[in-house]
C-alpha cells in the first residue's frame, strides 16, 4: 500500500512538472492511464477555473463519466451545463443508476430531459424510476443495478445463472430473493451460496430473520445509521407495498456520511457543503454577503443594548474594558452546549423522553461552571480595579449569562428543527445574539443598579 502511495505521488509530481513546462501530451497520458478516476477528480478541484478548464479538455471522452462521479455537486453543474444532451447521455453510458441520477440532478429539467430522451429504453426507465424519488431519501440513493432469484430453485441453478454473467454489481454480498410479483423475501448471502449443497434450493439456505430491509421512502441521514448501526455492505430497497425496487451499498452511505460532515461543517459559517474552492470572487462574494448581512443585524442589536446603558458606561470607564469577558464566557459555554445537542440529533439520541434530562443536566453544568469561573474572574477583577462593586457585578452576570448560554445552546437545536430550520445554519448566529445580549444587559444592568 505504501508503495502504491508513493508510486501516485511521483505521478502527480510529473503532472505538476508538465503542466509547468507545457508538455500537454504527457499531463494527457498522465490524466488518462496514470492516475485513478478519484485522484484525476481531486485534481480538479485543486485547480482554479482556467487550469480547470485545460485539464477537463485533456480527459478521453470515455474517461468523464468516471472523473464526474468523483466531483463537487458545483463543479459537475459547471461541467454538463458546458455539454450537450447527447454528450452527457455518451459521459454516463458506462455509470451506474444512482451515479447517472446524482449527475442528471445538477443539471436544468430541460437538460435532464433531453438526456433521458436520448437513453435507450431500459436505461431510461431504470433511471427515471430513481428520480422519482426524493434526492435525499433511499429510492434516489439506490442502486437499481440488483441480482434476484426465486426460492424454489437449487443452488447449482443459482451458480450457473450468476456464471452468465460478465462480473457481479459492485458490493455485491447478497443476492434478494423475490416472488413473482417482486416482492422481497429474504437475502441468500454469497458466502452460505458457496458453501452449500447444489442440491439444496434457495429457500432452505436464505435468510428471512433478522434482515435489514429499507423503505424508499426512508431519509437518507437514516439509511446512514442504519448501515452504521449493523455494520451492512449492502441493502435491499423496497416500495410502500414491499416490492424490491433496488440496493443501496455502502460506498454509497459513506459519500452521504461525508457530506452530513461537510454540511454541518460549512453551514455554521453559513455556506454551502458544495462551495467550490476556486470558484470567481464575484459567485463567492455574493454567497458570504447574505450572511454577514444576517450577522450585521445581530450585532446591531448587541450594540443597540450597550447604547442603552451609555451613561453608566461614561462614568465608570471598567465597564467597557470587563464587557467583552461576560459576552465571550457566555458564547463559548454556549457554544459547547449547541455543538453536543446538534451532534446528538444527527445521531438520532434526543427524543422527547430524554430531553428535559438533557436540559436539566446542561443547566446544572452551566450553573456549576457558572460559579465556578464568577468567583476567578471576581478575584482577578477586584485586585485589577480595587473596586468590591464590579467584583460582584461580573460575577453575577457571569452566573446569568453561563445559564442562559446552557439554555437556548441546549433548546435552540430543538426549536429550530420543529420549525424546519437547520440548526447547524442558525444556531450559532442566534446563540451568539443571545449570549452578547443577556451578557450586556445582566453586566451593564447590575451595574446601573448598583451605582446609581
Amino acid at each position: 500500500m505504501a508503495h502504491s502511495g508513493d508510486h501516485k505521488i511521483k505521478r502527480l509530481k510529473h503532472l505538476n512538472e508538465a503542466l509547468e513546462t507545457g508538455a500537454l501530451a504527457q499531463v494527457r497520458r498522465i490524466l488518462n492511464n496514470g492516475l485513478q478516476s478519484a485522484d484525476v477528480a481531486h485534481l480538479l478541484e485543486s485547480s482554479p477555473p482556467k487550469e480547470r478548464k485545460l485539464l477537463w479538455d485533456l480527459i478521453d471522452e470515455e474517461n468523464e463519466g468516471e472523473v464526474l462521479q468523483y466531483l463537487s455537486d458545483d463543479i459537475q453543474a459547471w461541467i454538463l451545463t458546458s455539454m450537450s444532451a447527447q454528450e452527457v447521455a455518451n459521459v454516463m453510458a458506462d455509470l451506474e443508476t444512482d451515479d447517472v441520477v446524482d449527475l442528471l440532478q445538477n443539471l436544468p429539467n430541460t437538460l435532464t430531459q433531453e438526456v433521458l430522451t436520448s437513453m435507450d429504453t431500459q436505461d431510461r426507465h431504470r433511471v427515471e424510476s430513481v428520480l422519482s424519488y426524493d434526492e435525499d431519501s433511499a429510492g434516489g440513493l439506490m442502486n437499481t443495478d440488483t441480482i434476484t432469484v426465486r426460492p424454489d430453485i437449487t443452488l447449482e441453478v443459482v451458480l450457473r445463472y450468476l456464471r452468465r454473467h460478465r462480473s457481479l454489481p459492485d458490493m455485491t454480498d447478497n443476492l434478494l430473493v423475490v416472488s413473482r410479483r417482486d416482492e422481497f423475501i429474504g437475502i441468500l448471502p454469497i458466502n452460505k451460496l458457496l458453501v452449500s449443497d447444489p442440491d439444496s434450493t434457495v429457500r432452505e439456505v436464505m435468510i428471512t430473520d433478522d434482515v435489514i430491509v429499507i423503505r424508499a421512502d426512508l431519509p437518507e441521514t437514516e439509511v446512514a445509521k442504519l448501515f452504521e448501526r449493523h455494520d451492512l455492505i449492502s441493502a435491499p430497497v423496497v416500495d410502500a407495498h414491499g416490492r424490491l425496487v433496488g440496493r443501496i451499498t455502502i460506498d454509497d452511505v459513506v459519500d452521504v456520511i461525508r457530506e452530513e460532515a461537510d454540511h454541518s461543517l460549512m453551514s455554521m459559517a453559513g455556506l454551502d457543503e458544495d462551495e467550490d474552492t476556486f470558484a470567481p470572487a464575484l459567485r463567492t462574494s455574493k454567497s458570504r454577503a447574505v450572511w454577514l448581512g444576517i450577522n450585521l443585524l445581530t450585532a446591531f442589536l448587541a450594540s443597540a443594548v450597550i447604547g442603552m446603558f451609555q451613561g453608566t458606561i461614561e462614568q465608570i470607564v471598567a465597564l467597557a474594558v470587563l464587557m467583552p469577558i461576560v459576552a465571550s464566557m457566555g458564547g463559548v459555554a454556549g457554544s459547547q452546549t449547541l455543538t453536543l445537542v446538534i451532534r446528538a440529533q444527527a445521531l438520532g439520541h434526543i427524543d422527547k423522553s430524554n430531553a428535559s434530562w438533557l436540559l436539566n443536566r446542561e443547566l446544572i453544568v452551566g450553573l456549576i461552571n457558572g460559579l465556578l469561573w464568577a468567583a476567578v474572574i471576581a478575584v482577578v477583577t477586584l485586585f485589577w480595579f480595587h473596586d468590591g462593586r464590579i467584583a460582584l457585578i461580573i460575577g453575577c452576570a457571569i452566573i446569568i449569562n453561563l445559564l442562559a448560554a446552557a439554555l437556548s445552546g441546549a433548546m435552540l437545536p430543538m426549536v429550530l428543527k420543529r420549525f424546519g430550520i437547520d440548526p447547524a445554519l442558525a444556531g450559532s448566529v442566534v446563540l451568539t445574539t443571545i449570549t452578547d445580549v443577556v451578557g450586556f444587559l445582566s453586566f451593564l444592568g447590575l451595574a446601573t443598579a448598583f451605582y446609581r
